[in-house]
């Protein structure tokens, strides 16, 4: 009995000291899930999360819609060359897009139909362009944004008689008419400037 005691405490003394080794171990391993079961749901929480805006952080900053050129065509079928209601009020809507507001380039195409001649028809696809380039400078359109180009009856929209060679008025009342393009601007992004690099010996010549 004697000579089991001394073993006997041997072995109590190395079991309490395995157990804060376990512990430690346990410890660090559950420390390490902890942290990163806090960066996954950080992670999650920032994907999700959309922009705010810097001086009101509760409201979320809509992102800014994009503008597209725009075309748009005003007939003159029974007004001849002058603007009629219709006409007026499709150029009304027009000014107050945001194509138009963004300042772009500003080309009116006027056309006519077939009857007539060539020369007489292109005076008059210019008339009806001039007269919506006029309505757009009173509605504060500036006029150095405003190109015109009388095309006459050379791009008509429809045939200007039917298939058995008859003459077709409402044809021709569609090609009397004048398409506008819209352009909008490109930005310019302006570019770093580039400073010439100073060599060593470059620096040592210099007082």
């Amino acid at each position: 009995m004697r000579r089991l005691a001394p073993a006997l405490a041997l072995c109590v003394m190395l079991a309490a000291c395995d157990r804060p080794a376990g512990n430690a171990v346990d410890n660090a391993a559950n420390a390490t899930n902890a942290v990163d079961n806090d960066m996954a749901a950080n992670e999650g929480g920032n994907a999700a999360e959309p922009v705010r805006s810097i001086l009101r952080p509760e409201v979320a900053e809509p992102e800014a819609p994009k503008i597209e050129p725009l075309d748009v065509t005003i007939g003159f079928g029974a007004s001849g060359l002058k603007l009629d209601d219709a006409a007026r009020a499709a150029l009304d809507t027009l000014v107050e897009t945001p194509a138009i507001k963004t300042g772009g380039a500003i080309t009116l195409r006027g056309h006519s139909d077939s009857k007539g001649n060539d020369g007489d028809n292109r005076v008059a696809s210019r008339v009806r362009a001039e007269a919506v380039e006029a309505y757009l400078v009173e509605k504060g359109i500036a006029k150095d944004r405003i190109t015109l180009i009388a095309l006459g009856e050379t791009r008509p929209a429809v045939p200007n008689a039917r298939e058995d060679g008859s003459d077709d008025p409402e044809g021709r009342a569609k090609n009397r008419r004048v398409d506008i393009h819209v352009a909008v601007p490109m930005v310019v992004v302006p570019t770093a400037a580039v400073l010439p690099s100073i060599s060593p010996v470059d620096r040592k010549d210099k007082p």
